[in-house]
């Protein structure tokens, strides 16, 4: 298990800007050694600037680099821009970081991906979490994007089956499911179909619940809590990862077991995760940066499907909700928070 993965919160805001040093100053460095070009690499986030999850997985991405030779002052510029979740935003965003010419630019998620690519057909994009970049039309294939962008995919539409089935599995009392989605996010409705397709064979119903805004989601969650025998599962898209605090606080106030797609939520007190290591694709979009950086183009690097996986489990959260782990579950579990 990665160290970066069981820090706190107070650790991780020391690690990050130790690998930074401050997104303010990241312009501000001093110039290269002699002989020595300086590159600059775009970070595009869908997030804000106190989010200790995303500064994880930038100081994943930046210690990958550094472990490749790409040192912050050194031969290398920062720019980043945390966007939020604001589609407006992400667009002023990606304008100007295109506009500093950049060599390559790493952006998270589709939410980001897309603006950028209408910004710019040339500067190179690197993308560490993407759902389907084919069905988004960020490339034409996976062997071959051929575009100006490619990366890591976080997601194989038959974890939604997983999800499913974990959620059966570590609860076999219920019998409805609510889904978060995105519906702006072609990958949300794609897997809420297979989602869909699995039900009857598991003897449940699924029920989605579309995350526009905060006061809505929560009205929902409210409405569907009050009909028993009924779990959660939240599917990967930028506004659920926003909204993680939330989710997994409503998912508490009305006890319902709930499974997440990534780490992060675990960690917030959510009580099961499995899904790609986001750490590990931010240190993998490091070396794709490298490649870019020494000539290789993103048209000719294939789009590459997760590697690592985890399953997260939080006895503290089971404790106050009442709720025991089915041992096959304790047992095959990566990471146990306690």
């Amino acid at each position: 298990m990665p160290c970066a993965e069981l820090l706190g919160a107070d650790m991780r805001r020391r690690v990050f800007l130790g690998f930074v040093g401050g997104a303010v100053a990241w312009p501000l460095v001093g110039q290269a050694q002699q002989g020595e070009r300086m590159r600059r690499v775009g970070i595009l986030l869908p997030a804000t600037a106190d989010d200790l999850d995303y500064q994880a997985f930038v100081a994943a991405f930046l210690q990958g680099l550094g472990q490749l030779g790409w040192i912050v002052g050194r031969n290398m510029r920062i720019d980043t821009r945390w966007a939020t979740a604001d589609a407006a935003a992400i667009r002023k965003h990606a304008a100007e970081l295109v506009a500093l010419s950049p060599d390559v630019v790493l952006a998270h998620g589709g939410a980001t991906v897309g603006p950028l690519l209408q910004a710019t057909r040339t500067v190179p994009i690197v993308f560490p979490i993407v759902a389907d970049p084919v069905g988004a039309g960020f490339v034409e294939n996976l062997a071959r994007p051929g575009g100006n962008a490619t990366g890591f995919m976080n997601l194989e539409y038959g974890l939604g089956g997983k999800w499913l089935e974990l959620l059966k599995e570590i609860a076999p009392g219920v019998k409805r499911a609510a889904i978060i989605r995105d519906t702006t996010n072609p990958a949300g409705i794609a897997v809420f179909g297979i989602i869909q397709t699995m039900a009857p064979s598991l003897g449940m119903e699924v029920i989605p619940i579309n995350l526009r805004d905060a006061s809505e989601f929560e009205r929902s969650v409210a409405t569907f809590a009050r009909v028993p025998n009924g779990g959660l599962v939240a599917t990967p898209s930028a506004p659920t990862l926003l909204h993680r605090n939330l989710i997994v606080a409503l998912a508490a106030q009305y006890r319902l077991p709930a499974v997440y797609f990534e780490r992060t939520f675990a960690a917030a007190g959510g009580l099961v995760s499995y899904g790609a290591d986001f750490l590990d694709q931010y240190r993998q979009a490091a070396t794709y940066v490298d490649r870019i950086l020494k000539g290789e183009k993103p048209a000719d690097m294939p789009v590459q499907a997760p590697t690592k996986y985890q399953l997260v489990i939080n006895l503290k959260t089971a404790k106050a909700m009442g709720f025991t782990f089915p041992p096959a579950v304790h047992a095959r579990a990566d990471e146990v928070i306690e």
